[in-house]
């Protein structure tokens, strides 16, 4: 993996090939181009700080030069629900939070981490599809300092320590995840709405399916599967 001002650091899990730039448009975006280019899976980049750092929907992902953790994950072992891989990345930071910052994340369908109900991080999973495909999934923690609404984990945690813990988590993690997704997923139990390119649904989300759909009970009614969607956590549903 060439990135321009990349350095590897020593005593990283092992099997991770991690590098840490000062600066970077998109660390997404490089490790996307660093696939065509034949890096090898478990690829990490990380940067202090991104001028073009994006999430779900486009949205603009910025902070502050090396107050948060800014990576992306390059996988070319690829489950055959590729889904599975932005599970595993979210649930690993969430026990590394936990591991290192004593706070215990929730999940919030389909890829945000939630700290007392608001965001503390966001998931964007997106696949290179070339002759040896890879899938790259980036994430972004508010460490040190978080945007006007948001979360963040403490100023007494640093952005690598908090990547190292997260790798180690993620090696520790069950070969099959979706009980423990399922048990931190925030969403289940709540009122939502999901909003889709054609309209909207209100209902209660009830549960996750194996393959990572969120099952809403409708306001009449009628159970509901999304593979996709933006959701809206309106308030905790009342018996």
């Amino acid at each position: 993996m060439d990135t321009p001002n990349a350095t590897s650091l020593s005593n990283w899990p092992f099997r991770w090939h991690v590098q840490v730039v000062d600066e970077t448009g998109s660390t997404n975006a490089d490790l996307l181009a660093a696939a065509a280019a034949g890096a090898p899976d478990r690829s990490v980049l990380v940067a202090r700080h991104q001028t073009a750092g994006r999430g779900r929907l486009d949205r603009r992902w910025d902070a502050p030069a090396g107050a948060n953790l800014l990576v992306s994950l390059l996988f070319r072992e690829i489950p055959a629900d590729p889904h599975v891989l932005t599970q595993r990345v979210a649930l690993a930071a969430a026990v590394a939070c936990e591991r290192l910052a004593g706070v215990r994340p929730s999940l919030k369908w389909p890829n945000d981490l939630l700290l007392d109900d608001v965001k503390l991080a966001g998931v964007l999973a997106q696949a290179y599809l070339g002759p040896h495909p890879a899938v790259v999934v980036g994430i972004g923690i508010n460490v040190g300092w978080a945007p006007e609404g948001a979360a963040h984990v403490g100023h007494d945690v640093q952005p690598l320590d908090l990547l190292a813990e997260m790798l180690r988590a993620y090696d520790d993690l069950p070969e099959d995840v979706w009980l423990m997704y399922r048990d931190r997923l925030g969403t289940i139990g709540r009122r939502v709405r999901v909003e889709l390119p054609d309209g909207m649904v209100e209902g209660v989300a009830v549960d996750v399916d194996p393959d990572g759909q969120l099952v809403v009970v409708d306001d009449a009614g009628k159970s509901r599967r999304f593979a996709v969607g933006d959701i809206v956590h309106l308030r905790i549903a009342r018996e």
